[in-house]
């Protein structure tokens, strides 16, 4: 058996890539979803063909019951844990701070904020050498829009990123003597189904002008990046914030 790793968001984009990489280089996997259950079951599969073990499980990262209930789960299923990417998380409709109202900007901040928590709470319990644990890695997926701020799209998912920010750098401070790393992968113009979310499913193109690179990224160079931080070539890297983003 491999190091367990819980992926959450793991259906699309990002945290499916996360997840084949993972599997690929001898991880065990859970994949976590919200929605879409056929296209996670899908990614466990692909999982599965690495001959790893992968299970993908319902949850929804706003509700602390479910986040409790799936690292339950890994734990009876799957074994002792090993590694979290705190992954899942959404955006809305671009528009400006004046058009928002309280309760996009609460979905926004429970899911992103309050739910990377949560999941790196459960996570700090099992792996933590205080604890009883062996260590472990956790891995927080955040934004370049942390620190561009999101102007006239969607500032409050900024915010929120940045909070993720300041998540892994305390708790990666927190955490470094119970033999655990905690680091961030920000980011830029990635082409996944996130921009739709906002309303634009073309956006990659219409900014690609602005990032030096002159393109946007793939899930693929971001889940790479997420896999070296996850393994022990980066034994002495906690507290940092790779930024993946064609120089924007």
């Amino acid at each position: 058996m491999g190091d367990v790793v819980v992926v959450t968001g793991g259906s699309r984009g990002i945290g499916a890539a996360t997840a084949r990489l993972a599997a690929s280089r001898g991880y065990d996997v859970c994949v976590g979803y919200r929605h879409r259950a056929d296209a996670a079951k899908a990614v466990a599969a692909d999982c599965r063909a690495h001959g790893v073990r992968a299970i993908a499980v319902a949850v929804d990262v706003a509700d602390e019951k479910q986040i409790e209930q799936l690292f339950s789960t890994v734990d009876s299923e799957l074994g002792p844990l090993q590694a979290l990417v705190n992954n899942a998380g959404i955006l809305d409709l671009q528009m400006r701070v004046e058009q928002m109202d309280a309760d996009r900007i609460a979905r926004i901040l429970q899911v992103n904020v309050v739910g990377a928590f949560v999941c790196a709470r459960e996570a700090v319990r099992r792996m933590s050498t205080k604890h009883g644990g062996a260590g472990g890695v956790i891995v927080n997926i955040s934004s370049r829009a942390a620190v561009l701020g999101g102007p006239g799209e969607y500032v409050d998912y900024a915010a929120s990123k940045a909070a993720v920010d300041t998540l892994t750098v305390g708790l990666a401070q927190e955490v470094a003597t119970d033999g655990i790393r905690v680091n961030g992968v920000r980011p830029g113009v990635i082409d996944t189904e996130i921009h739709a979310s906002g309303g634009e499913p073309g956006r990659v193109t219409r900014v690609a002008e602005r990032i030096p690179m002159r393109r946007g990224g793939t899930a693929d160079e971001v889940a790479a990046a997420v896999l070296w931080l996850l393994s022990s070539e980066a034994s002495y890297v906690t507290g940092a914030i790779l930024d993946v983003s064609g120089g924007r």
